[in-house]
């Protein structure tokens, strides 16, 4: 579904990588999470997928075709793409953010009012309540919600995930990941999302992609990650959340005794 081969990119002219010979796949209906520190090339990646950012070299294959062959408009269109910001229009009402891409792609009237039915459902907003409203006058979870069900308009296979429950509270943020991954699975949607978030790689993830100054250093399942991580900086970064359940199950057992 998802191809980087031997991809770097350099903002310096070869001075300095960002991203340093990538090679990934990504499998079809997967749910692949990228992790890493701050700088380790991991939106980087994500965003030369849909070539947001151009690789300096090297190739990215979708659907069995070159990103580079690719029209960039087109190719983001056919693409869904969710943020943490989510980065919906404040003077358009929920009805016409989640359609902007249908309108694009010249459907009709009825087909986006149909579309947009089925995505309210499938995320679990109420149309009736909240088509006509601005996202100023939604939660936080509420416009995550929009933002998804925009990324899902023009029905794409493919989705790209930029920390997208990283401004939620604990309680909305846990409940949204769980809904996602339902999501997916339901749609078989090939998806690629970026956090800095160890726990919620471990929670969602087919499989976790790790990576440290612009290099993959480690791709393995949260379960091979957890009880035979290979490399030192992998092994790191899946230590606290053992830890931290770890001390979860002590308090437990002390305040049952």
């Amino acid at each position: 579904m998802i191809r980087l081969r031997n991809v770097s990119k350099s903002y310096d002219g070869g001075l300095t990588f960002a991203v340093r010979e990538v090679d990934l796949e990504v499998r079809p209906a997967e749910l692949l999470v990228i992790v890493g520190e701050s700088g380790s090339g991991k939106t980087t990646t994500l965003k030369m997928i849909n070539r947001l950012v151009e690789p300096t070299s090297g190739m990215i294959v979708v659907d069995g075709k070159s990103v580079s062959e690719s029209d960039p408009v087109d190719l983001r269109r056919r693409i869904g793409y969710v943020l943490q910001e989510v980065g919906l229009f404040p003077h358009m009402t929920v009805e016409e953010n989640v359609a902007v891409v249908p309108e694009l792609l010249g459907w009709d009237r009825e087909e986006i009012h149909r579309r947009v039915e089925d995505l309210f459902a499938l995320v679990g907003l109420d149309a009736g309540s909240f088509r006509l409203r601005y996202p100023a006058e939604l939660s936080g979870g509420q416009r995550q919600r929009v933002g998804f069900a925009r990324a899902l308009a023009a029905g794409p296979r493919i989705m790209l995930m930029d920390e997208p429950f990283g401004a939620l509270d604990p309680i909305t943020r846990g409940g949204l990941q769980f809904e996602f991954r339902r999501m997916q699975q339901q749609l078989r949607l090939t998806v690629v999302m970026v956090t800095h978030d160890m726990m919620e790689a471990l929670l969602v993830a087919d499989r976790i992609c790790v990576m440290e100054k612009g290099q993959i250093v480690e791709v393995a399942t949260p379960s091979e990650l957890l009880t035979q991580a290979v490399h030192p900086y992998a092994a790191a970064l899946v230590r606290s959340p053992k830890e931290q359940a770890d001390r979860l199950e002590a308090l437990s057992k002390a305040s049952g005794a």
